[in-house]
């Protein structure tokens, strides 16, 4: 009998993305565990006991000190030992909307040169302080530049080929997005682009780029940059919800829509570790 690989969903207080979440991955054949960040604290979880770990979208810890950043900390701090285990055993790991910026806040994202980066990927030291040195791959995600909450449907392309989650991917994907804080800036663009760091960009339907235009990039990020991947293809981050658009009934508009949706995302996923 064939065991279906399990998908660790934590949950802090104000996350209220991981119900979403869980269905996209019960969708694409995975057992899913969903459970409070103390438990994991505790050692009553443990990220080893898992194939895939995903980060859900909301609000967590109410999104105090800024978006992510307290998620960020524990992912650097109370879990980097298991995060940088998770990482030796290429672990795929995905991150939406808050958890995107969680990944962002601990370095884990965009990651740095694969040559000096650690098994982790973030770049704190080993009493988890992430060390003030300037770094082409620094990036942040910061308050939409119309100071408005976006909650639209988007198109995003993907452009990465040598991913687990997206090199199937053959076509823009169709979702919402729905945050305050979400507008992606860059130290350095051109380092990003050139080590293949971007992973999908806002564009059109038929999936040229967005060019920076509004609604179709509804944050100014820059590059249209919607999310990001690591040097190894196995994390990725992104603030657009695809766990939203896994059935063509979430689509409110599903008779006229062009892009297909998000569940081959989340196939991908589940069958690099099947």
């Amino acid at each position: 009998m064939t065991v279906s690989p399990s998908v660790l969903i934590p949950i802090a207080p104000g996350t209220n993305r991981d119900h979403d979440l869980a269905m996209a991955f019960e969708a694409a054949g995975a057992e899913v565990a969903q459970h409070p960040l103390q438990a994991i604290r505790s050692g009553d979880v443990k990220l080893a006991d898992h194939q895939l770990l995903a980060l859900p979208g909301g609000f967590s810890y109410g999104d105090a000190l800024g978006a992510g950043r307290l998620l960020g900390l524990d992912l650097g701090g109370w879990f980097a030992d298991q995060v940088r285990d998770a990482r030796a055993r290429q672990m795929p790991i995905i991150g939406i909307c808050n958890g995107f910026q969680a990944l962002v806040k601990a370095g884990i994202l965009p990651g740095g040169p694969p040559e000096s980066e650690s098994l982790s990927g973030s770049r704190f030291d080993s009493e988890g302080w992430r060390p003030k040195r300037r770094s082409p791959y620094d990036a942040s995600l910061t308050a939409n530049s119309n100071g408005q909450f976006e909650c639209r449907w988007i198109h995003m392309t993907p452009e990465r080929s040598d991913s687990v989650w997206i090199g199937s991917l053959s076509q823009p994907l169709r979702c919402p997005v729905a945050h305050g804080e979400g507008r992606f800036r860059a130290a350095d663009l051109s380092t990003l682009n050139q080590t293949k760091r971007v992973a999908f960009r806002y564009s059109r339907p038929d999936g040229t780029p967005a060019g920076g235009s509004y609604p179709l990039n509804p944050n100014d990020s820059d590059g249209d940059v919607a999310g990001l991947i690591d040097h190894s293809g196995l994390v990725l981050g992104l603030m657009p919800h695809p766990e939203n658009h896994v059935f063509s009934r979430q689509d409110p508009q599903r008779r006229r829509a062009v892009g297909g949706n998000c569940l081959p995302l989340f196939l991908a996923g589940v069958e690099a570790v099947s």
